[in-house]
């Protein structure tokens, strides 16, 4: 594997997912392009089954495209076998999930710790110091169950931070919190971003959380646009 500092963190080059076979296929991605620079926060919305899950896996380096390019931190995805990819993943992908996906037996400084333990090619971030960044010390001895939801999303982005990943996707963060706790999230997501270099893709159905997006993009039936919604979210104030 090759990779070019130049180039952006992400980029999707007409990427087309097709499920299934005959009359029974499905377009997914339909002719996608996305390029996401070190530091940008981008934000892609859209109603249930338009695509937005597939563009995730497809960014995570989870699914192969039926075409198009996929390129990730400067390094070209086509050909790839299974181990690099994986080691990809390991060295480039921090994965934010919406319920945190906190393993149930470890502590939060522990969370962070696990991702150490599979090895990294550079210098990880230190757990006490990331949990502190994410408000989380006081709670560094406390399990998933004894966590909020909040405090389970502020644990799990630390976790995906922790390698100091080149991208981070964000499945719906705000999914089960109220909105002070979302704004509160989301923000926390655009200052790792923009502070650190992270270049971060979030999904989301939250739109009071989009002003602290530096884009916004609409997934619908597969295809990627710019959003234009009648009362624009990402207007308010930052």
């Amino acid at each position: 594997m090759t990779t070019t500092s130049t180039e952006p963190s992400l980029v999707l080059d007409s990427v087309t997912l097709v499920h299934g076979d005959g009359e029974e296929t499905v377009t997914a991605l339909d002719d996608v392009h996305l390029t996401v620079a070190a530091g940008e926060f981008v934000a892609v919305v859209g109603p249930s089954g338009s695509g937005k899950s597939s563009l995730l896996a497809i960014a995570g380096a989870l699914v192969p495209p039926t075409s198009g390019n996929v390129r990730i931190s400067g390094t070209d995805l086509s050909g790839l076998n299974r181990r690099q990819l994986t080691r990809l993943r390991r060295d480039h992908i921090g994965f934010v999930f919406q319920s945190g996906n906190l393993v149930p037996a470890l502590t939060a400084i522990d969370q962070l710790r696990l991702p150490l333990t599979f090895g990294k090619a550079g210098e990880p971030r230190d757990p006490a110091a990331l949990l502190a960044e994410v408000g989380m010390t006081h709670r560094a001895d406390r399990r998933p169950h004894q966590l909020s939801g909040g405090e389970r999303q502020r644990v799990g982005i630390a976790r995906a931070l922790i390698t100091r990943p080149s991208l981070l996707l964000v499945d719906e963060p705000t999914a089960a919190l109220d909105r002070q706790r979302s704004q509160e999230i989301v923000g926390l997501l655009a200052r790792e971003a923009h502070q650190h270099g992270v270049a971060t893709v979030m999904v989301t159905h939250d739109h009071n959380v989009l002003h602290h997006c530096d884009r916004v993009l609409e997934m619908t039936d597969g295809m990627l646009a710019e959003h234009t919604p009648d009362t624009v979210a990402s207007s308010q104030p930052r």
